[in-house]
């Protein structure tokens, strides 16, 4: 673990995979909300955590390089489910990518739980992680100019619904109705870093 000052108040912690990522957002969160550490705000990514606001981020930085970090404590808190048609264009390309009729891509989509990695690309558009690796699947060699708002999407080790619509590169296997940013709610963004995701077939479940 590596941690680089970023201006005067601030640190960029890298950590060697996106599980170690995560483990030390969720340990920083724990440490926010007990009062050992004052910051004022803590921004994950793929393998990066950002702390900005910090009193001695020189003290932080010693602290959080010589200190193992903690496992993620289990999932908690409530699930976010999005109803989804699994309709996608690129159903039937991630189907022969993983071996198995299409109707089986929907099945193993579907009974994962998911958990918000970290936000980025768009607002509201958040990478979500929870598929072993064995279903990771590349980028589109050509990607799209316009990927319709709703489209819930693979790449990598990832899963991602498209909040507007914009150009893509990834899968695409599947729609859903759900508004995944509105700057009229409290907050805006429908998922955030931490928030656990599991993806409804259309029929199943209420809408959210």
């Amino acid at each position: 673990m590596r941690a680089l000052a970023v201006g005067l108040d601030a640190l960029l912690v890298e950590t060697a995979s996106g599980e170690e990522a995560q483990a030390l957002h969720a340990e920083l969160l724990r440490r926010r909300e007990e009062g050992s550490l004052v910051v004022r705000e803590i921004v994950p990514a793929a393998r990066t955590v950002l702390l900005d606001g910090l009193a001695d981020p020189v003290r932080w930085a010693r602290e959080l390089t010589s200190a193992a970090v903690p496992p993620a404590p289990p999932r908690s808190g409530a699930v976010v489910e999005l109803p989804v048609r699994y309709d996608g264009p690129d159903l039937a390309d991630v189907a022969a990518h993983w071996g198995v009729p299409e109707p089986e891509v929907a099945r193993v989509h579907a009974a994962t739980e998911f958990r918000v990695a970290f936000c980025g690309f768009a607002p509201g558009f958040g990478y979500l992680t929870g598929l072993p690796a064995r279903y990771d699947v590349p980028r589109r060699a050509t990607p799209r100019t316009a990927v319709p708002a709703g489209s819930v999407a693979l790449a990598g080790p990832y899963t991602g619904v498209y909040p507007r619509s914009s150009p893509g590169g990834w899968q695409l296997i599947g729609t859903t109705d759900a508004v995944l940013w509105d700057h009229t709610r409290v907050p805006a963004a429908l998922l955030t870093p931490g928030t656990r995701v599991r993806f409804v077939p259309a029929g199943q479940g209420d809408a959210v």
